[in-house]
């Protein structure tokens, strides 16, 4: 199974949020200042608000991120709205995107969709890629706005082209899968390398499928279990699987036995039925490592948990035949019903005997 997941931004809202406030106390140096060192809010609060009520909007923006945090003042969001709205009516790119995130989130103040597409539209069309992002995601979800995929594209293009790293991901996967815009397998590859080489697991995964199944893409599985290696080392479940089984078949790696197992169990341990059979099969056939009855019960029973059939048959034949694990008749028939009733003919067969 390959899985496609889009993904939220929110660690890159906080980054780029600790960045935009040091670029306005950077641009506002010589007037709204901030005494980082001695913390003195009191002190800048009081400068802050005698140059925002003079119309500058570098001070409107610094005094509505201080209501917002309580900084100097006690907190409030309705005032953190109004200088947010002063600066952002005169252009501040900043502000308008941090406007439009209260509006998106209804932060303090009810939330409102279209003031948050209104605001976040002016901020990307600054260049402000955060802005570009979040109104590529409203777009694409048709959050509050119509649908529009063709809008999401371009928005997420745009923020991709400054280096953003969900948009890049979520750009990939709409060429990749055609979602609402043209398949473009070698635009997916391009952007899928892009947040790839950055460690995002889901792009490591989806790249190592291309070049595993030769998607779009001259087929390559070395590469594949490369960036499969990649995802897999940062827990994504469905590249530990591919992973194993390019193991267990030595397909663009050496063939190795022992790190199938290390891999299938993995992702066994969390759930995965495929990993569980297969792991199951290893330990009862002895597939180059020493037969362990127990253990091929063991994985045979927690894939059959989740009605996968043909380890419900594997542990009708065992409990039937006593293979490594008390015979048991009653037990043994109950599993073959259960996989013939998922329509296993194996398994409708042995009950006819």
């Amino acid at each position: 199974m390959f899985a496609l997941t889009y993904i939220g931004n929110t660690m890159e809202k906080l980054v780029s949020f600790g960045l935009s406030i040091l670029r306005s106390f950077s641009n506002y140096a010589d007037q709204c200042k901030t005494d980082d060192e001695q913390k003195n809010y009191e002190k800048d609060f009081v400068k802050c608000k005698q140059e925002a009520e003079q119309g500058h909007s570098n001070a409107q923006y610094n005094l509505a991120r201080m209501y917002y945090y309580g900084e100097g003042i006690e907190q409030d969001k309705q005032k953190t709205v109004y200088w947010y709205t002063k600066a952002a009516e005169q252009g501040h790119s900043i502000a308008q995107y941090y406007l439009a995130l209260v509006y998106d989130e209804g932060d303090g103040i009810p939330r409102d969709k279209q003031k948050a597409a209104f605001w976040y539209e002016k901020s990307a069309e600054q260049g402000y890629s955060s802005a570009q992002y979040d109104l590529a995601s409203m777009y694409h979800a048709g959050d509050g706005i119509p649908q529009d995929e063709q809008k999401a594209a371009y928005w997420y293009t745009k923020a991709a082209e400054q280096g953003y790293f969900s948009a890049q991901y979520h750009l990939a996967l709409m060429y990749d899968l055609g979602d609402g815009i043209e398949q473009d397998k070698q635009k997916a590859l391009y952007w899928y390398i892009k947040v790839a080489e950055r460690g995002h697991s889901r792009a490591q995964n989806n790249l190592a499928r291309m070049y595993d199944q030769g998607e779009g893409i001259e087929q390559d599985k070395e590469k594949a279990a490369y960036w499969y290696t990649k995802a897999a080392e940062r827990g994504h479940s469905d590249a530990q699987y591919n992973l194993a089984i390019m193991y267990s078949k030595g397909e663009g790696i050496k063939k190795d036995n022992q790190k199938a197992i290390y891999w299938y169990t993995k992702v066994a341990e969390q759930g995965h039925c495929g990993a569980q059979y297969n792991l199951g099969s290893i330990y009862n056939n002895g597939d180059g490592i020493e037969k362990n009855k127990q253990k091929a019960i063991y994985w045979y029973t927690k894939a059959a948990e989740q009605n996968d059939p043909e380890a419900q048959y594997k542990l009708g034949i065992m409990y039937d035949k006593g293979d490594g694990v008390l015979q048991d008749k009653s037990l043994a028939k109950n599993y073959l019903k259960q996989s013939c009733n998922q329509g296993y003919k194996l398994a409708c067969d042995e009950l006819k005997k």
